[in-house]
């Protein structure tokens, strides 16, 4: 784990608010997982002064690149936008705890909205190449949001769009989604990411159904190691007690049954 500039390849604006920016990794041993994340420097000339940090979007260890879907939204990644093939990127990672992919026979529920379907493509990558089977709830504002759509298609994953625009990411009626989809498949375990009413949603699913079950928090972070306590989230531990922790060291994925959403 160390701050490297690396080789970018391609930075490519894909809809609307989305650019996808793939990395040269061919001189690194990858070692990052599905949920870690990289805090990424977005311009030269230190400002704005603090990273940025990025989900992981695909691992490519055949090809030796990694991958970032990202949403320009901010001075940070309006300037990360301007950044050309050929260009270098200053990145640090990988950081934090990542999914928990467990080998069992079944399948994976994944329940992603907005840039959160970007955190969850790397698991449905790794979940293909395991031989474990995927089902996607994917919720956006409009479907020209949902980008990572046919990625996890190509990884095999069967995949529901539900969207504001057409009036189907009700929190009712994805609820209905995930009962049918369960009645459908033997899901074993389910993440989420990138909302949290759809994440308080599968909180209960999943207590109520004892599935094992995670989430990944995405939080403003400063110093990314842990140090600035400026992304602090509350668990509830084996006793009911609760306790702050940070995001990006303890986190961002954590057990979904522990952590506070309300």
């Amino acid at each position: 784990m160390k701050a490297e500039k690396r080789k970018v390849l391609s930075n490519q604006q894909v809809s609307e608010r989305y650019w996808h920016m793939i990395v040269d990794a061919s001189d690194h041993q990858i070692t990052a997982k599905p949920g870690q994340f990289f805090n990424v420097l977005c311009g030269e000339s230190y400002y704005p002064l603090l990273r940025r940090p990025f989900s992981i979007y695909r691992i490519n260890k055949d090809s030796n690149t990694l991958e970032f879907l990202y949403l320009v939204k901010g001075i940070g990644t309006k300037q990360l936008a301007t950044i050309q093939a050929g260009d270098t990127v200053d990145i640090f990672g990988p950081l934090g705890n990542g999914f928990t992919l467990r080998e069992e026979d079944g399948t994976i529920l994944m329940l992603a909205r907005g840039v959160g379907i970007a955190t969850l493509a790397a698991l449905a990558q790794e979940a293909a190449q395991q031989g474990v089977r995927s089902v996607a709830i994917l919720s956006a504002r409009t479907a020209n949001d949902l980008l990572a759509a046919d990625a996890l298609q190509g990884f095999g994953a069967e995949v529901y769009k539900v969207t504001d625009e057409d009036g189907s990411s009700d929190v009712e009626q994805v609820r209905l989604l995930i009962e049918r989809i369960m009645q459908e498949h033997s899901i074993h375990a389910a993440y989420t990411c990138g909302s949290k009413r759809l994440s308080m949603l599968l909180q209960e699913i999943a207590a109520g159904q004892d599935i094992f079950a995670e989430i990944a928090l995405e939080e403003n972070m400063g110093c990314a190691l842990g140090v600035c306590f400026a992304c602090v989230c509350d668990i509830q531990d084996e006793n009911g007690a609760t306790r702050s922790v940070r995001v990006c060291k303890e986190g961002p994925v954590f057990a979904l049954e522990q952590v506070v959403l309300s």
